[in-house]
């Protein structure tokens, strides 16, 4: 990735708490020297010195055969917004686009032992809604073993981790102010996300 020094996360922490925020990524894996791509929630583990996404496949897709052989990279990329030129004080000025983005990079390892597939279905049901986790343990055994046969789960420790938040940090303290204003006004959610990362700088 590439990463001006002005848009640099201040930490590993940081980047972790901005996946976990938003966990819904885009898993990239050579096949054949061609990428392939699957959007996945994501658990993402970090309760250990070792840093590991947790998530399935349905079995069906592809992807999952070439997983444990490639690196894959996971994106993670949420909040954007188009900045107009109308909010710099030069006229000499173009437009724009803020957003945070941070890729991850590890092989992935699948977990073939239904306990291990169950376990991490419960980690995304405590995730994601916990109120569900009831549910799920109350229905029948054959079901779930029926739907543990058409996924395929798997985690991968992260090797590399990168990312970039572009949120006009190379601007005046003027500008900034008057682009997260004006953000914070849209009724576009993603616009005010960015709009309210630019006032925590």
């Amino acid at each position: 990735m590439y990463i001006p020094n002005h848009f640099q996360f201040q930490d590993n922490g940081e980047k972790i708490a901005f996946m976990k925020r938003y966990s819904f990524a885009t898993i990239v894996t050579t096949k054949d020297n061609l990428p392939i791509a699957t959007q996945l929630p994501f658990f993402i583990d970090d309760r250990s010195d070792k840093l590991v996404l947790i998530s399935h496949f349905a079995k069906a897709n592809e992807q999952h055969k070439y997983i444990e052989d490639n690196i894959s990279l996971v994106i993670f990329s949420e909040p954007h917004a188009y900045i107009s030129p109308a909010n710099y004080n030069k006229r000499e000025s173009v437009p724009t686009w803020d957003y945070i983005a941070v890729h991850a990079y590890g092989k992935a390892k699948i977990l073939e032992d239904e306990v291990a597939k169950e376990a991490v279905l419960e980690q995304m049901i405590l995730f994601y809604e916990e109120d569900y986790l009831q549910q799920w343990v109350s229905l029948n055994d054959r079901f779930k073993k029926g739907m543990m046969k058409g996924i395929v789960a798997f985690e991968i420790e992260i090797t590399d981790l990168q990312g970039q938040k572009k949120l006009s940090q190379n601007k005046t303290e003027t500008e900034k102010h008057r682009i997260a204003e004006n953000l914070s006004k849209s009724k576009n959610m993603a616009e005010r996300d960015i709009a309210d990362y630019i006032k925590k700088l």
